[in-house]
């Protein structure tokens, strides 16, 4: 069997933003990197605007002060698009509400869920709690009341409201007029 011949492609390989991050990330300036690695600051600016290629000894020293490998330099990231139109309805409880997972069913980080409510909609009549740290909700159109068991939360359009995941709450659209929501759950809510 003959081997197809790989061309190698002539692209830049963008290292200079994760580069950046990185040592962003561990709160060292341009200056303590360099005077730890030998290298110059302009040249570190340089590399992290990507306007210049470090050699594979001046990576090599630049990543081990950065704490990282120069694998996660070139490494994929992975993402997943979940459009809202083809986004799965899930059912978490209620009367008069649609909901609709955003993030991918293997995110674990987090968990992103729009919510559409109809007037006079309501959640579990007792109140309920979810496996997770932390619960967000955000009031994209319309009013929603949020019902916790010392207080009462009265939301409109562009609130965010965020507690303890474990905390039992329940809701409300008291309104006649439908309610667009979302939920982020963090880390992801076990068993959805």
């Amino acid at each position: 069997m003959k081997a197809l011949p790989v061309e190698p492609s002539m692209a830049p390989v963008a290292i200079g933003s994760r580069i950046r991050a990185a040592r962003q990330a561990q709160r060292l300036t341009i200056d303590q990197v360099a005077e730890a690695t030998g290298l110059t600051k302009g040249f570190l600016s340089r590399v992290e605007r990507d306007l210049t290629s470090p050699s594979v000894a001046s990576l090599v020293t630049l990543c081990q002060v950065l704490s990282i490998s120069i694998g996660e330099l070139f490494a994929v990231p992975e993402t997943h698009l979940v459009r809202r139109a083809e986004a799965p309805k899930i059912s978490l409880g209620g009367e008069g509400i649609i909901e609709r997972l955003l993030t991918a069913r293997s995110e674990r980080r987090v968990q992103i869920l729009s919510a559409q409510i109809a007037p006079h909609g309501r959640g579990e009549s007792e109140l309920y709690a979810v496996d997770c740290e932390v619960d967000v909700l955000h009031i994209v159109k319309g009013q929603l009341t949020l019902i916790m068991t010392n207080e009462r939360y009265q939301l409109t359009a562009g609130d965010t409201l965020s507690f303890p995941g474990r905390e039992p709450h329940s809701w409300i659209n008291h309104s006649a007029e439908p309610v667009e929501a979302l939920w982020i759950l963090i880390p992801a809510a076990s068993g959805n």
